[in-house]
């Protein structure tokens, strides 16, 4: 499969392809003595599977390690649990953060209301 194919068939830009490579998602692939790269089937499902990990939370160095574990055959849902672990604590965080965050915009949007805008300094 050339690249705009894989691209197509993984839901991704050929940029993506690329960079997936770039990164080591993607193994590195054959290239046709035109230069072309050869991608075989595998390579749709693994941007499917890293796009789906990154759909959680993972960052995209946690999908390159979690496909690492992966691909060396260790990998267990008891052994990678801890990945999903910290994935959820971070967005736990960043919820958090948010309300933070809404809490002081509903606060200034009260004093705006008041007569006391806090962004007219």
């Amino acid at each position: 499969m050339k690249i705009g194919q894989v691209a197509r068939e993984a839901g991704v830009s050929v940029d993506t392809v690329r960079f997936y490579e770039r990164r080591g998602i993607l193994p590195a692939v054959e290239r046709r003595p035109s230069g072309y790269r050869v991608f075989t089937p595998a390579a749709v499902e693994r941007i499917q599977m890293a796009r789906s990990l990154q759909e959680l939370g993972f960052t995209l160095d946690e999908v390159v390690d979690a496909l690492t574990a992966h691909d060396q055959g260790d990998a267990t849902c008891d052994s990678e649990r801890w990945r999903l672990e910290a994935v959820v604590t971070r967005i736990d965080a960043r919820i958090a953060e948010l309300g933070r965050a809404r809490q002081a915009a509903l606060e200034s949007l009260r004093d705006c209301e008041a007569g006391r805008c806090r962004l007219l300094l």
